[in-house]
């Protein structure tokens, strides 16, 4: 018997559409897998260390969606470059590197800008990183670079949006 033309014409658009959207949703996919491009802070943050004093560029995530996509998909950064993470209070905090090609070192910065720990990200773990003391700021530079700056526990970190928050802690 043969095939009535609107029938297969109607099949025919559905497997149109159908390969179109597969398409699309392959080729556009969501637009958080692709790497945020936070403007460079105008200050650099300065690290004072045993060694001296180190400056880094840095790019500020200081809202929700900054903080939750972070340095995910970033696959390249200078040397002297970091992102801080701004809080707006002391707090427990984690972070993983699920999405995140770079290996990491993840500075943890109590609100008067005193490292508190620094912990290893390796890339594309899912592996919980946290330094189990609530803390304000968290500094992302390239691994190895904390280490290089002289960057250790009880180093002093200054920047606007740190001497900000310690101003604001200590009105007095």
């Amino acid at each position: 018997m043969p095939r009535k033309p609107w029938i297969f014409a109607g099949t025919a658009t559905v497997a149109a559409l159908a390969v179109a959207a597969f398409l699309f949703f392959q080729t556009a996919g969501p637009a958080t897998s692709q790497a945020q491009d936070l403007p460079v802070d105008p200050t650099p943050l300065v690290a004072i260390t045993g060694s001296g004093v180190k400056s880094f560029d840095i790019e500020v995530a200081d809202d929700p969606a900054e903080r939750s996509t972070g340095l995910m998909f970033r696959e390249t950064m200078p040397d002297d470059r970091g992102m801080l993470f701004v809080f707006e209070q002391m707090q427990p905090v984690s972070f993983w590197m699920k999405n995140t090609p770079l290996p990491l070192d993840l500075v943890f910065v109590a609100e008067d800008g005193t490292v508190r720990a620094i912990k290893k990200g390796e890339p594309f773990s899912e592996a919980t990183i946290s330094p189990g003391v609530p803390v304000r700021f968290v500094l992302e530079l390239k691994a190895g670079m904390a280490a290089k700056a002289g960057i250790v526990a009880g180093t002093e970190l200054r920047h606007p949006a740190i001497d900000h928050a310690a101003g604001a802690s200590n009105p007095g």
